[in-house]
């Protein structure tokens, strides 16, 4: 039992980017893309929030105080959670098709998807992303999930208002109509 504790959040966050590297290969060129800057200081983000929430214990022993208790319950709410999130954002990639990028893009004769996933948020990928590294720090129960997870809400929200202003200028009052009726990143709060 130790081993699925020690490994199990490790083999689904490698399954999870797998599947994504394998997705990217098949996508439609892009016609406009935001700049090297942002989607550097995004990945440098989101890899520093991974390695705070997969190494064990941190050599700065603040980032190691326990907010939630150390128990089998708040592991597996913790892994319900994080594959939940993971699938919720791997079946909005299955509804982009080939619009999905990594970067803010428009891209050639670029489609504006609104059903499945994208009826509940307008940014579901991100959303589940989101969940997934909640529960993950649910999991650790440590102040380091907690600055992981604020880390990767904020380049997450910068990244969807980014994508937001260019969805409207390319899509223009349908865009508009679908901003308005539904949440960005959580459904009927934001």
């Amino acid at each position: 039992m130790k081993f699925v504790y020690n490994y199990l959040f490790f083999i689904i966050w490698i399954g999870y980017f797998v599947y994504w590297g394998v997705k990217a290969k098949n996508v439609t060129s892009s016609v406009r893309t935001e700049s090297l800057l942002s989607r550097l200081i995004r990945a440098i983000s989101i890899v520093l929030s991974l390695m705070l929430i997969a190494i064990p214990k941190s050599p700065v022993k603040l980032l190691d105080l326990r907010l939630l208790p150390n128990s089998n319950l708040f592991f597996w709410v913790g892994v319900f959670i994080t594959i939940s999130g993971l699938c919720f954002s791997a079946w909005a990639r299955k509804y982009l098709g080939k619009n999905w990028s990594q970067a803010v893009t428009i891209k050639d004769d670029h489609q504006l998807v609104t059903d499945g996933p994208y009826t509940i948020v307008r940014h579901p990928i991100y959303t589940g992303l989101l969940l997934g590294f909640i529960g993950t720090s649910i999991a650790v129960g440590e102040l380091r999930g907690l600055i992981a997870d604020v880390l990767v809400f904020s380049v997450l929200l910068f990244k969807l208002k980014l994508e937001d202003k260019w969805l409207l200028e390319q899509f223009g009052e349908s865009y508009k109509i679908y901003y308005q009726k539904v949440s960005a990143f959580i459904p009927f709060i934001i």
